[in-house]
């Protein structure tokens, strides 16, 4: 089976979408990670890197593929991820 490529918003890397964490964007504006990959909403993804995880805030990837400002929370809970 061959899995889906999607791009990292960081380091703009296409990978697996298994090889990436999903942050979603919901239709009422509500921003999360998104442990299944599944949920519905506009989605970004990031690497399970620390190098990116760590650049992220700073290159505002999120904030550009969603169009509006992230909050802290967002970040915090990506940087405690166990996946990674």
């Amino acid at each position: 089976m061959k899995t889906s490529l999607r791009m990292c918003c960081v380091c703009r890397q296409m990978k697996g979408k298994d090889e990436l964490i999903r942050v979603v964007k919901n239709k009422n504006g509500e921003i999360f990670v998104d442990e299944t990959g599944k949920r519905d909403g506009r989605g970004a993804y990031i690497c399970k890197d620390k190098d990116c995880l760590s650049k992220l805030k700073r290159t505002r990837g999120l904030s550009r593929a969603f169009k509006c400002q992230i909050g802290d929370e967002i970040y915090e809970k990506l940087l405690e991820n166990k996946e990674i």
